[in-house]
């Protein structure tokens, strides 16, 4: 079995020694950068750090032994993640992550300029992924195979958050769609969190095209069972447990699969109901209860349940069509039933 748990602490440990490294650096500009270096190493002090994995395995998985040069590499991926999240909150006006303050929530207690504040923190993270990965001690020639990958996985990226911002915001009468809301997932969620980063693990190690292949076909529905995950957690979840709100996707009127699985399945009082709750900035908990209830009712809920499993199948069949080192195909195999399976 794979020691994530020791995997993790590889990948802390390069963040940590980052956060102190640019805080001395921060300070030694101004000291009234302080709260921007506080903020840095609060968003990177939790999270599973599945992404990190990934690239990791996708390097072994071509082959290449463990080294401290591929551990550096695949904490690049959280710095990436780190950013997005920091961008994403500030989008969704979410107060809350991990069971602590949002960087731009952070700011405003402080009394400073929330968002402005919050973007350059976005910013700066996701310039940290790029030197993180590229110093990481790996050859040039290794490195440079990546370039192109790197171009893609931001593009994808911002793509999804876009698309979902323009069918959240900019149509707000808009009814979801379950193929629009996978789509969403996709650019948003699948590629950069699963496809991509073993994409760059594999790319860094030389790996085949047939390879790269196979972790398309791997990542794809294996990330969208992560995101139809999140959507759920982001509903029916436990917040002391997820350390996020349960409400922020409806008070948003987020198009999510499983908004768009309830509308399909509702009748028409039903239907006026969800017209009435959902979006609405103020929804009370008394009322997001009603509409988890008409979720659970309708089946749509289930409905979700059935994809992530479906997704999560495909995703581990995909594994057997290249060859790869066993304890590679065993930790992927083993990632594929915890990603997307995770407590409500």
């Amino acid at each position: 079995m794979h020691d994530h748990t020791g995997f993790k602490e590889r990948i802390d440990e390069v963040l940590v020694r980052l956060a102190d490294e640019e805080e001395q650096a921060l300070l030694g500009l101004h000291v009234e950068l302080f709260p921007l270096s506080e903020q840095l190493r609060r968003s990177l002090a939790s999270g599973k750090r599945i992404r990190a994995a990934y690239l990791y395995w996708g390097w072994r998985a071509a082959g290449q032994p463990d080294c401290e040069g591929a551990i550096r590499a695949a904490a690049a991926m959280e710095l990436v993640h780190a950013a997005a999240c920091t961008h994403d909150d500030i989008i969704d006006d979410s107060l809350m992550r991990h069971g602590r303050l949002t960087a731009h929530a952070a700011f405003a207690a402080a009394g400073q300029r929330s968002t402005a504040l919050a973007m350059i923190l976005g910013d700066l993270l996701m310039g940290y992924a790029g030197h993180v990965f590229s110093s990481c001690g790996l050859p040039g020639a290794y490195l440079a195979r990546t370039v192109p990958l790197w171009s893609t996985l931001l593009r994808e990226t911002m793509a999804g958050e876009f698309l979902e911002v323009l069918r959240t915001r900019a149509q707000p009468a808009r009814e979801p769609q379950v193929t629009e809301s996978l789509e969403v997932a996709r650019f948003k969620t699948a590629k950069y969190t699963v496809e991509r980063p073993l994409h760059l693990g594999a790319t860094l190690g030389g790996g085949s095209p047939a390879l790269l292949d196979a972790f398309s076909a791997y990542g794809l529905p294996l990330g969208e069972a992560f995101q139809l995950r999140d959507d759920l957690l982001g509903t029916f979840g436990d917040p002391a447990r997820t350390g996020k709100s349960n409400v922020d996707d409806l008070r948003d009127g987020k198009p999510t699969a499983l908004l768009a699985l309830t509308l399909a399945a509702a009748g028409a009082d039903d239907r006026r109901l969800l017209a009435k709750l959902v979006g609405r900035p103020d929804l009370g908990e008394e009322e997001a209860a009603c509409v988890r209830e008409l979720m659970d009712r309708c089946g749509a809920r289930q409905q979700v349940e059935d994809m992530i499993r479906e997704r999560i199948a495909r995703a581990a069949a995909a594994l057997d069509a290249v060859p790869m080192p066993a304890e590679a195909r065993s930790a992927l195999c083993e990632l594929a039933g915890t990603a997307a399976e995770r407590s409500l």
